[in-house]
């Protein structure tokens, strides 16, 4: 069995019931004959709380942590007629997501609740499909960072009751401090409350762990924009000047031709200003970086951190590490900005490459594309030349000063196209 595949289940079909915070009676007919007929109900101690004692099924509390112990907790009680509870949908950020990666959709039934996106949205007169929602539960508060947006609308999934307080901070230190914060705390249940304030002078206590924040967006417009779009201001990036500059990088990231939940590989990191806005496009991307300085290391996780993307993986010099970095062994492309002339890096990176995926380099050297082009001779692709040029004070008049050209190449890897590196077919 694979490592992707879900295990088999062979008892009755689990019951994954939505519950909300009006509890019991706010549950249908269907999900209350499910929880009512299961030999087990496991859930929180909340969700287990609103069961009513007149339900004769054991319940058990969720273990912490949680994932590494459902594979025995279910191996346990197999052929039991078992529930899980879940807050409202289970399908929205819930275990219900968990459980059909584990077991699949067919040992289950489903039985949704309305999610607290869509009672916040009933409640502020927001479009559900209009309205991005990023959750913090078990994430870094950074992760809010890429959906900001001048007038954008968002939704926040709090992880407890300090987020509302911790989001306003936030978004006054990036230059959202005019934005309005709606916290929406136990939607739907009788301790509803709504708190609206400005995240500049947001002074509201922590209330209700149970909470949901709307975040209507207003940018400081002296601050520079950082949309997902690739092409962030050099200055966003920490460290010593070694990075792919904005024009490039656009270009770059262009040709990458990212899609929601790929895999990049970033080879010769630098800044780590590739990888990052490689993962700023889609918050479901991911992305490995490799860099051979410590000290770069360590500024690329800040800088990740920085502009929204803590997730991406960092690692020391790809022949040393590649073997230790399970999560980098398919890339969906790879973009090798350093370290062209070293032997071994383009075969280690064509070898692990999926079929179909994409390979981008850049090269400032003659040596560098001299390689380059040995590989497009043998492999194909698309290989080009930017020349960036700056405006720049020349005494009392403005020139163009030449940035450092760069050749590039762009490849597809093909079932067709051969194997072996250039140096073994000369």
């Amino acid at each position: 069995m694979s490592a992707h595949e879900p295990e088999r289940w062979i008892g009755p079909p689990i019951a994954v019931v939505g519950i909300g915070a009006d509890g019991w009676d706010g549950l249908g007919r269907a999900a209350r004959t499910a929880i009512g007929d299961a030999d087990i109900v496991y859930g929180s101690p909340r969700q287990l709380a609103l069961v009513p004692g007149t339900v004769a099924a054991a319940r058990v509390s969720w273990p912490s942590p949680l994932l590494p112990a459902l594979p025995e907790l279910f191996d346990q009680h197999a052929g039991a007629r078992l529930c899980v509870l879940a807050s409202g949908d289970p399908m929205f950020f819930g275990i219900g997501v968990t459980l059909v990666r584990l077991l699949g959709v067919q040992a289950l039934r489903i039985l949704p609740q309305p999610s607290s996106a869509s009672l916040a949205c009933a409640r502020l007169g927001w479009s559900v499909a209009d309205t991005p929602v990023v959750s913090l539960v078990g994430r870094r508060l950074e992760t809010v960072l890429p959906e900001l947006a001048d007038r954008m609308r968002l939704l926040v999934l709090s992880a407890d009751e300090h987020t509302p307080d911790q989001l306003a901070r936030l978004l006054r230190n990036h230059g959202f401090g005019e934005s309005a914060l709606t916290v929406l705390e136990q939607l739907g249940g009788r301790a509803e409350r709504t708190r609206v304030g400005i995240a500049e002078g947001w002074q509201w206590p922590p209330g209700d762990p149970l909470n949901i924040v709307a975040v209507a967006c207003v940018a400081d417009p002296d601050r520079p924009r950082s949309t997902r779009l690739p092409g962030l201001p050099d200055d966003m990036f920490g460290g010593d000047g070694q990075l792919t500059k904005y024009e490039l990088r656009a270009l770059t990231v262009a040709a990458l031709a990212p899609s929601p939940g790929e895999l990049l590989w970033d080879v010769g990191g630098g800044s780590g200003s590739i990888a990052i806005e490689w993962c700023r496009a889609h918050q479901s991307n991911r992305a490995v970086t490799f860099e051979r300085l410590e000290r770069r290391r360590r500024q690329i996780i800040d800088n990740a951190a920085a502009l929204g993307v803590p997730h991406l993986v960092v690692r020391g010099e790809l022949g040393a590490d590649r073997a230790s970095v399970p999560e980098a062994s398919t890339p969906d492309a790879i973009f090798v900005g350093g370290g062209l002339t070293q032997a071994g890096v383009l075969d280690t990176c064509w070898a692990r490459l999926r079929q179909g995926g994409r390979l981008v380099a850049n090269a400032v050297t003659a040596e560098s594309e001299s390689v380059l082009l040995s590989w497009a001779t043998v492999h194909g692709g698309v290989l080009r030349k930017y020349q960036i040029y700056r405006a720049e004070p020349l005494g009392s008049f403005t020139a163009w000063r030449p940035q450092i050209p760069v050749a590039q190449w762009s490849v597809v890897k093909r079932t067709s196209a051969g194997s072996a590196s250039p140096a073994l077919r000369e």
